[in-house]
């Protein structure tokens, strides 16, 4: 029943690194040519184009440190170990978590959360058409279809970008505190205001 679903979980949101520059400087993790890989799949849902090897690369000052959410890319979160740790069983609701070749050195310390569960539950007729790049700039869903039960999902009009319900982001945020950025696309209360430009870096 909707009803018995906390509210939170009826907004959603893009995750993305925190862009605040009072948490000082950190690296990010750049997926390089496997991102083609993972468009592909995302694109075409075929099993024979799902990503296996994955590769990945540190970007930044090797002085600093990472974030255990460090991928900038909306269709491509990691997370930690840690992370996958405390909440595997949530995150494999929605997806895999593949382990990554990072600089050449395959490990299991960061791992890409590949969201696989795509739902149709935007509103095209209250919604942005979606860029070329495939990013809906505004976008309105229809609460009685939203997947609240997982994590993130997919849309078909916009299958590059990975959504995240309200209820997980609060799980995380209370995990990453200032490292997370939390943007909202859309909720059923009227009195928040969406992020402007939520797909932007």
């Amino acid at each position: 029943m909707m009803s018995d679903i906390p509210s939170a979980a009826f907004a959603v949101y893009r995750l993305l690194p925190s862009l605040s520059p009072s948490r000082g400087d950190y690296r990010t993790l750049l997926l390089s040519g496997s991102l083609r890989k993972i468009i592909r799949w995302q694109r075409s849902g075929s099993p024979e184009d799902r990503p296996t090897d994955v590769s990945a690369e540190w970007d930044g000052d090797p002085r600093c440190r990472p974030t255990e959410f460090p991928s900038p890319d909306p269709g491509a979160p990691v997370v930690s170990r840690r992370i996958a740790d405390l909440l595997g069983e949530e995150l494999l609701a929605a997806g895999s978590l593949l382990p990554l070749r990072i600089d050449g050195r395959e490990t299991d310390d960061w791992l890409l959360y590949l969201v696989e569960r795509v739902v149709d539950c935007i509103d095209p007729r209250r919604s942005s058409k979606p860029t070329r790049s495939g990013e809906i700039k505004k976008a309105v869903f229809r609460a009685d279809v939203v997947p609240v039960e997982l994590p993130a999902f997919r849309v078909p009009h916009a299958p590059g970008m990975v959504y995240w319900n309200g209820w997980a982001v609060q799980r995380l945020v209370e995990l990453l505190g200032d490292d997370l950025e939390a943007r909202l696309i859309w909720s059923v209360d009227p009195s928040l205001t969406p992020h402007p430009n939520p797909w932007g870096i």
